[in-house]
């Protein structure tokens, strides 16, 4: 077996490889969210985000840096995460499917003007790609987070932030980073005065 210290050392690395690799290339994309975010804000409107299992997760964390606070105190922004609400889960998903978890609560809530964000790591989640289109027919502005490939969520979206792996730990590493810049950015655009330093 491998010295389980150079294994972390090297998992280390090529998180951080993928990570300056990604980031490299899409920090005009991220503004451009960010701008987009802003602007729902700005309008009253709300940010939804969903996914399955890490992705899931992903969805809750990033929800709560807008209702809680990224860095300094303000006032809370109006974030929902579509993966916390265990009855209805369960009831659609025995009722309609799995598939439809997450685009019948884009139908029941999500409006025109609020911002879409769907996070699948290979981009093929079904119940993630329902609920990018049910998004799409609400006219909502639609935010996917993917890895490599993009899978079926690039003709759904109207910004796709692709991760250059395969792998899901990278992948996933790399959507939280994603997801903590762009609750920052959107912070110091709403409340630039709570960051005097800039």
């Amino acid at each position: 077996m491998q010295d389980p210290s150079r294994v972390a050392r090297d998992l280390v690395k090529e998180s951080i490889q993928v990570k300056t690799l990604f980031f490299a290339e899409t920090c005009d994309q991220l503004v451009e969210a960010a701008d987009q975010v802003v602007a729902a804000f700005r309008a009253g409107r709300k940010v939804l985000l969903f996914g399955n299992g890490g992705s899931a997760a992903d969805a809750q964390h990033i929800a709560t840096e807008f209702v809680g606070r990224i860095i300094p105190d303000r006032p809370p922004l109006p974030a929902i995460a579509l993966t916390t609400d265990t009855s209805f889960l369960t009831a659609c998903s025995n009722d309609y499917g799995f598939e439809s978890v997450f685009a019948r609560q884009i139908q029941a809530l999500g409006v025109e003007g609020d911002v879409a964000v769907g996070i699948s790591t290979s981009g093929n989640s079904p119940n993630v790609i329902a609920g990018l289109a049910a998004a799409k027919e609400k006219r909502l502005f639609t935010i996917g987070f993917t890895g490599q490939s993009g899978g079926k969520m690039a003709g759904h979206v109207d910004i796709l932030f692709r991760v250059p792996s395969q792998m899901t730990p990278r992948i996933q590493e790399t959507h939280i980073m994603l997801g903590h810049l762009l609750s920052e950015l959107v912070d110091r655009t709403l409340f630039p005065e709570a960051y005097p330093g800039d």
